[in-house]
């Protein structure tokens, strides 16, 4: 048995020893955790059961050694809980094995009758080959056996094998990124019952990550006083950018359900065009007077509501501190506030010699300022010296970027280091 892929099945009673030689128990099962999309699996750890019968999760990350004979654990301690299933979790030898899937090149239906595990470059194993069995022909008794990638049969990805209540109990774990890509995959039907059961602040940092399209297909599924009320939990220039894309009437109309005091900051960025300062920037920032003090500064950092693009240095202006402001007198860098008293006024330590951008600054020119000066934020200033905002390096990116990229964000190597547009091969045959 190679340790560079290891067949579950026979995995099935092997005894599992500690690093002293120790006999913990025997292997009853492994545990997988699903995902979403069509990637393969990780492997999470072993189902052990002790000589008292009991079944215990023993984590993959403990395993040493696979060999023939026996699994070693890098330790002799381990967890007496009772092992159970999470939503988000199969059972590699007593759910996956027998299961019918659909190969995706020929849609022949097969059953698995084995599952090969590997570990990747980052020592986690996942589920990277399937032995299945396709339906006998009038020719044979029993259909052939082939070996072929996770990603070549459909059918047990956790979208095929679950509900929308566990899928959304997946979904509450991952970043909004994450889930946004994850919705992406998922058939129109599904995205809507998703989109249905997620609360409107959840929901929102969620159509921050979509694509254009994405966006706009599921805003439309909402009803326009929801909508309304997803745009006012983005971000402002998330929704303008989102709002910008729709026609004038319906983007009016959704601004006319907007609470006046959630629309207006993105009314004034919608007068921008979109590859302009004023178009990419925030009307959010990090603004404080100048007889605040430095703690103060550090307390606003701190909230984690604030994205680190613009946590990285706060604007200091005369009041009203509301953008636009009154006369901006320049930024302070967290860095430099964090050698400072905290007693100390941040007017004593703003930086006032950076340059700042113009609203109608072009994406050129942006560029350009953040590579010169190193920043990861900066402010955008009118000709009468008002701060209107500040443009992040997150939002700059994502201009520069071509339009489909959060469409890609999951494209990953295989463990063989190939893209998987480049991995397909034929599949193995297998006396198995």
């Amino acid at each position: 048995m190679s340790t560079e892929r290891v067949y579950v099945a026979r995995l099935e009673g092997l005894a599992v020893f500690g690093p002293d030689g120790e006999r913990i128990g025997k292997i009853r099962d492994l545990v997988a955790g699903l995902r979403v999309d069509a990637s393969p699996p990780r492997v999470l750890g072993l189902v052990v059961e002790l000589a008292t019968r009991r079944r215990i999760f023993v984590p993959m990350l403990r395993v040493t050694a696979i060999d023939p004979g026996a699994v070693t654990l890098a330790t002799g301690s381990v967890s007496l809980r009772g092992f159970q299933v999470r939503p988000n979790e199969t059972l590699v030898i007593g759910q996956m094995l027998d299961a019918r899937v659909r190969l995706r090149a020929s849609g022949e239906e097969a059953v698995v009758v084995d599952a090969a595990i590997e570990p990747t470059r980052t020592r986690d194993w996942i589920v990277g080959r399937l032995a299945v069995r396709t339906r006998r022909s009038r020719l044979t008794r029993r259909g052939q056996v082939h070996v072929v990638s996770w990603t070549s049969v459909e059918g047990l990805s956790l979208t095929d094998r679950q509900g929308t209540a566990g899928l959304l109990s997946v979904l509450e774990t991952m970043r909004p990124a994450d889930v946004a890509a994850a919705l992406a995959q998922l058939p129109r039907k599904r995205q809507y019952e998703v989109v249905d059961s997620l609360d409107d602040e959840r929901l929102a940092d969620v159509f921050e990550e979509l694509s254009e399209s994405d966006q706009r297909a599921l805003l439309a599924h909402l009803s326009a006083e929801r909508a309304a009320d997803i745009l006012e939990a983005m971000s402002p220039d998330d929704a303008a950018d989102l709002l910008g894309e729709l026609p004038d009437v319906e983007s009016d109309r959704l601004l006319a359900l907007m609470e006046p005091a959630e629309s207006a900051p993105v009314r004034r960025l919608l007068r921008y065009e979109a590859f302009t300062a004023g178009g990419l920037m925030t009307p959010e920032p990090i603004v404080l007077r100048p007889d605040a003090t430095v703690a103060e500064a550090l307390a606003h950092v701190r909230n984690p509501d604030i994205v680190p693009a613009l946590a990285s240095m706060v604007f200091v202006c005369r009041p009203p501190t509301q953008t636009p402001t009154g006369r901006y007198l320049g930024c302070a860098h967290t860095q430099r506030l964090l050698r400072e008293a905290p007693f100390a006024l941040v007017a004593g330590v703003i930086d006032n010699e950076l340059g700042r951008l113009g609203p109608n600054a072009p994406l050129s020119e942006i560029t350009r300022f953040f590579a010169a000066y190193n920043l990861v934020a900066a402010p955008v200033v009118d000709d009468e010296d008002h701060l209107l905002g500040a443009v992040g390096v997150d939002d700059l990116l994502d201009h520069m970027l071509p339009p489909d990229w959060r469409d890609h964000l999951h494209d990953e190597p295989s463990p063989n280091g190939a893209h998987p547009a480049e991995s397909a091969e034929k599949p193995e045959t297998s006396d198995a």
